[in-house]
């Protein structure tokens, strides 16, 4: 890790932007009238594991990743650094079935479930880990599961040349991928998540998926969470109901290069 005064700096720096991203929080809530307040997930990829503990001594018990083969790694620094108050781990990113395996080691949530091939695999996964470490369910809890969902109601032929999805399930399939997951066991289904299409209107998408939220908590009332919002677009799903905002150039600066 960095050297004390490097750290103390870095320290500092993130403490700043840590203020002025929860005022932006608090200051969207108030002026869309609600009396709660989105949680912040802090999205650490390509920060190294010295700034997520940093990140947790400021108070930060959230944060995202969305490239397992980084994040396996720094969840294990951060956590022999910082022990039991080391942060829950998101996975926010698009997942292969034949790495949750390795994801169920160290995420406490997955926001990007979109088949139901995935939410079985996640299932197994934590079972199997359930059975190694012989602990259960009081040892290996429940993981907590979002549907991604594609909010874009354009065609692919009617997308913009150049701008693919932003991942995710259709709306259409949404439903099913969610009672998967709160069917198997070992995963709690926690609600919804998507990214804003590149060319809408971010608020009105976030809408979208804000009103499929509202069927979905009909039927599965634990399932309350609606995850969306990054840095640009965070006042716009503050206003749209966000309960969790992934941020993070706005947090910790610009991304270092992916590996």
């Amino acid at each position: 890790m960095d050297g004390d005064g490097a750290a103390d700096a870095r320290a500092a720096e993130l403490a700043a932007a840590l203020d002025a991203v929860r005022a932006r929080i608090a200051r969207a809530a108030a002026e869309a009238g609600r009396a709660d307040v989105p949680e912040l997930i802090v999205v650490t990829k390509t920060h190294p594991a010295a700034d997520v503990a940093r990140l947790a001594r400021l108070g930060v018990r959230d944060v995202g990743e969305n490239r397992d083969q980084e994040a396996r790694p720094k969840a294990a620094e951060v956590a022999e650094a910082l022990g039991a108050d080391a942060p829950r781990w998101h996975f926010i990113g698009q997942l292969q079935t034949n790495k949750a395996k390795l994801v169920v080691r160290y995420a406490s949530a997955v926001h990007s479930v979109d088949r139901v091939e995935l939410a079985d695999a996640l299932s197994r996964a934590v079972v199997l880990r359930r059975e190694r470490e012989d602990g259960g369910a009081d040892g290996v809890p429940n993981l907590e599961c979002l549907v991604q969902v594609d909010v874009d109601p354009r065609s692919d032929d009617e997308r913009p040349e150049g701008i693919g999805p932003r991942g995710g399930a259709s709306p259409e399939d949404a439903s099913a991928i969610a009672e998967r997951i709160a069917a198997v066991e070992g995963l709690a289904l926690r609600g919804l998540m998507c990214v804003a299409p590149r060319g809408l209107d971010a608020e009105e998408s976030f809408r979208r998926l804000a009103r499929l939220g509202r069927d979905l908590r009909a039927a599965h009332p634990e399932a309350d969470r609606l995850s969306m919002g990054m840095s640009g677009d965070l006042e716009a799903a503050v206003r749209a109901g966000a309960t969790h905002v992934r941020i993070g150039s706005d947090v910790l600066g610009a991304r270092g290069a992916v590996g």
